[in-house]
């Protein structure tokens, strides 16, 4: 994969892309720190001009008000996404009211893909090529190198 579409897609609709790298509180285990992650997105995106990633350890909304965002870009793979995120985009504008939220749906080939299944591969060692940015892929194999 040479990118990750959602990114690209979006980069396409908006003059301007901040992808924002935020900590889940709610995983236990977390594989990658804040920081690998941020540099895991930031590989993953440095061919396009028009976005950049930021770490942010708060809020969402907090984040977009922060950055004068007017929308947030969200991908759905189903129906149990939609539900979540239709939740999500209504806290959202609550905690900011001039934010709207733009959900896009994953396209056929990459609905499978999820960070746990990510995950999973990456544990059990298999190849992850196919599900993740090349640009990623460098950057992940200095990481489990120990070299960032």
């Amino acid at each position: 994969m040479s990118l990750d579409p959602m990114i690209r897609r979006a980069a396409a609709c908006f003059d301007c892309v901040v992808v924002c790298v935020s900590p889940n509180a709610e995983k236990r285990s977390q594989m990658f720190t804040p920081e690998q992650k941020l540099l895991l997105v930031r590989a993953a995106v440095a061919e396009l001009p028009n976005v950049e990633a930021e770490l942010w350890p708060g809020l969402l909304a907090d984040f977009a008000r922060e950055r004068g965002a007017c929308a947030l870009v969200k991908g759905v793979r189903g129906g149990t996404d939609l539900d979540w995120e239709m939740q999500l985009a209504q806290i959202n504008r609550d905690l900011f009211p001039r934010l709207d939220t733009v959900l896009l749906p994953a396209r056929p080939e990459h609905m499978h893909i999820s960070s746990t299944m990510v995950r999973e591969m990456l544990r059990y060692q298999q190849r992850l090529e196919p599900y993740i940015p090349s640009g990623a892929m460098r950057a992940l194999l200095r990481i489990r190198e120990g070299k960032v």
